[in-house]
């Protein structure tokens, strides 16, 4: 009976050991996976107040009622839908240990705007960094009613390219969804994979890093075309005389150098630098939150690799990201919309 009995307290024991383990495990996951989300949540809100805020100082204030704001306008409703239509589900999506529970229809719906948006932001930004380019290099032919009517034009390409990038799964060119496996994706046909991936993120990405290095070159040829005006007379006493009968005045020029040099930036050369910088920042943001997903997207469906899905997310929120900071860099070098933003809150108390 004695063995007996220590053999059911041991195995007890240790069964009970082993559940608390597990518990205690499963303990730490959860605060660390609420934790996560809660980050996660906070930036879809950020997000879509932000843009928000965007688009109704620049509704409000009639001197934003032209180019170049037509195109931050633009980028900021698709960053706002991402932020109001794409990021929830895919915080769901993350709830759900990347498992699909909501249906065929939601699925459909949420890749094409995921897509739709998603390309519209990306190719905002390529729209706003092409306009700084012609408004830097070309001034005197990039006239206000050019300007307008060009920006118009590529708010209409972007959106349409993007239409066509994210409704082509839906014609039959792939699947997103998958009922046995739960699985809702961007369609994994490998030519979809590289016309929407080049569609998307590669060719514009060509597009906004030669813009950028003819920005650079551009500024580095203009500082270097400045010169130093200086004028250097005869060392030779130079003597002047109003009159034989008159005193003789005598000016004499020792060795003297005038020159002419500005102290300081002209008011448009500030300003190039400062649009040039915006769209540096903005560019480099761009390329570092997007780079990575891409690169993946790209991969995966042709080399059949196995990327882990913690990974997965990451490179997809990453990008998500960029939606954020959008809104941030391009108001950050712009004195009008923080004096629009003080304004706006200073009516509301």
């Amino acid at each position: 009976m004695l063995p007996d009995l220590r053999m059911e307290w041991n195995i007890t024991v240790t069964a009970n050991g082993s559940l608390g383990s597990d518990h205690l495990s499963k303990h730490r996951i959860s605060v660390f996976s609420v934790l996560i989300l809660t980050l996660l949540a906070m930036l879809v809100i950020a997000t879509f107040l932000w843009n928000v805020l965007v688009l109704v100082t620049i509704l409000r204030v009639r001197t934003f009622h032209r180019v170049p704001h037509n195109l931050v306008a633009s980028m900021a409703i698709s960053d706002v839908m991402v932020a109001a239509l794409v990021m929830p589900l895919s915080l769901v999506h993350e709830l759900n240990d990347r498992r699909w529970r909501l249906g065929r229809v939601l699925c459909h719906i949420w890749i094409s705007f995921d897509v739709l948006c998603c390309t519209a932001s990306i190719w905002n930004v390529t729209a706003i960094a092409l306009d700084r380019y012609w408004s830097i290099t070309r001034h005197l032919e990039y006239t206000l009613k050019t300007r307008k009517r060009i920006s118009n034009i590529m708010i209409l390409l972007t959106w349409l390219l993007s239409a066509v990038i994210s409704l082509s799964p839906l014609f039959g060119w792939g699947e997103t969804y998958s009922e046995v496996n739960e699985e809702c994706k961007v369609s994994q046909e490998p030519s979809y994979t590289i016309f929407s991936t080049f569609g998307a993120f590669y060719l514009p990405l060509c597009v906004v890093l030669f813009v950028y290095w003819k920005i650079y070159k551009a500024a580095k040829f203009r500082i270097g075309s400045k010169k130093t005006n200086t004028i250097t007379p005869m060392p030779e006493v130079i003597e002047v005389k109003e009159a034989s009968n008159q005193p003789q005045m005598v000016f004499t020029v020792r060795h003297a150098t005038v020159t002419f040099q500005t102290d300081g930036d002209t008011w448009r050369e500030q300003k190039e630098k400062r649009a040039a910088l915006m769209v540096g920042i903005l560019i480099g943001v761009f390329v570092l939150c997007w780079i990575p997903f891409f690169i993946t997207e790209l991969i995966n469906p042709l080399c059949s690799c196995d990327i882990p899905p913690i990974w997965k997310s990451i490179f997809l929120w990453l990008g998500y990201s960029n939606s954020f900071f959008n809104p941030l860099i391009y108001t950050a070098f712009n004195k009008n919309y923080n004096n629009a933003f003080r304004n706006l809150f200073s009516r509301q108390r």
